[in-house]
């Protein structure tokens, strides 16, 4: 399903048209899942409203929202390859997560960044208004344990 065109520009949602292999090598290479396996990826996007963002066709950035459609949405995985930085379309991307989980009608919308808080905050993210009320089971390097 075809979301905006905006100068050669195109999101979509039609999993058909994510290139596994691309988000693949761009998700190896970040800092929150490097080195993680293609089947956990394909499972990730299966199971996940997933967008890409395509350049002529060519996949360019990827996001998921890990969501219910009707309380809650957990955005991941949000990437524009490095030669097509600084060009706003991690917005696209984002902007088009927000409209598809219906984030209007969610009670809460969470992320985790190390780095991109600015960028969040432009679309209202703030820091947890309790954050003594959350817990988490972390396991950062998961995909370099050897089984």
């Amino acid at each position: 399903m075809e979301y905006a065109v905006v100068e050669n520009i195109r999101i979509t949602d039609d999993k058909n048209e994510i290139d596994l292999d691309t988000v693949h090598q761009f998700l190896t290479t970040t800092y929150w899942s490097k080195d993680i396996p293609k089947e956990v990826v394909q499972k990730a996007i299966k199971h996940s409203l997933s967008v890409g963002l395509l350049l002529d066709d060519q996949l360019i950035g990827f996001g998921r929202a890990i969501t219910d459609y009707a309380t809650f949405a957990y955005l991941a995985d949000i990437y524009v390859g490095a030669e097509f930085r600084g060009k706003g379309y991690s917005k696209i991307i984002i902007k088009a997560l927000l409209d598809k989980s219906g984030s209007e009608e969610l009670r809460r919308i969470l992320l985790a960044t190390a780095d991109a808080h600015g960028l969040y905050r432009k679309f209202d993210f703030t820091n947890l208004a309790k954050p003594e009320n959350f817990l988490e089971i972390n396991r950062p390097k998961i995909y370099q344990q050897t089984n």
